[in-house]
């Protein structure tokens, strides 16, 4: 098994922590392949009541590796994640400090409990790479946060500390970061003393309202990012990261 993902697993909580540090934790093929795989396995296994997402050292995710952007089987790999979390069907509670960008932020929208850390740097950068929202974020935003926040966040691709991830609504609670995941864990601990089978119907009913709304949204931004991966505005985007500079997209073609 990669060692992309670690994982630890004690009286019915399975931590699973994202391992690639050196370039914060960011997902190539091997780590969404990797990830996806033990929540397929998790969800079938009777003895993992809880599962705790979190990320090596200093950072939860930056998104994307863009050394894997274009690469034959990545996109294949990505959706075989998105589908992973959105079936996942027993409690799900991350903790999240440093960098969480791109779909390292709209994966935790999943999460049913989010905790962060104090140094917590979330952005949605979509717009400012050409391209449009991802993991059902567009739906998923506005049900965590209302619709006028999540454009808000949407359009700008602002940044958003751990303060104002707690005081919209995004993140559960807050701690400083050394704390963060014995909180997380103590926690998942609880949970875990109750019955799986209470749990799982729980999430069931949790999500019902919700679940035209994500599968909706997963349809849209595919079609979406199928129009506007290699466009224009992605290349100015990336040319522009490549060469280290702002992106002008004012005069570019539709």
């Amino acid at each position: 098994m990669s060692n992309t993902v670690l994982k630890e697993l004690k009286d019915g909580v399975l931590l699973l922590t994202l391992n690639r540090p050196n370039s914060k934790n960011s997902f190539n093929m091997e780590l969404w392949t990797a990830f996806a795989a033990e929540l397929t396995a998790a969800r079938a296994d009777d003895d993992v009541t809880v599962v705790v997402i979190t990320g090596a050292g200093n950072d939860f995710s930056a998104g994307q590796d863009l050394k894997d952007y274009g690469v034959s089987g990545a996109a294949h790999s990505y959706r075989i994640t998105e589908r992973a979390v959105v079936d996942f069907n027993k409690p799900l509670i991350a903790a999240a400090k440093g960098v969480a960008v791109g779909g390292g932020a709209t994966i935790l929208f999943h999460a049913d409990v989010l905790y962060v850390g104090e140094s917590l740097r979330m952005r949605l950068p979509f717009n400012s790479l050409g391209m449009a929202p991802e993991f059902a974020s567009s739906y998923m935003l506005q049900m965590l946060i209302g619709p006028k926040r999540a454009a808000e966040l949407l359009f700008t691709t602002e940044w958003i500390d751990a303060d104002k991830a707690l005081e919209t609504g995004i993140a559960s609670r807050r701690f400083k970061d050394d704390e963060l995941l014995p909180n997380a864990m103590a926690k998942a601990s609880e949970i875990a003393q109750l019955p799986l089978v209470s749990l799982v119907e729980t999430k069931r009913c949790l999500k019902a309202a919700h679940q035209a709304g994500i599968e909706a949204a997963l349809k849209v931004e595919k079609e979406a990012m199928d129009r506007l991966a290699g466009g224009p505005a992605s290349i100015e985007a990336m040319m522009a990261f490549m060469e280290k500079r702002k992106p002008n997209f004012r005069n570019l073609k539709k």
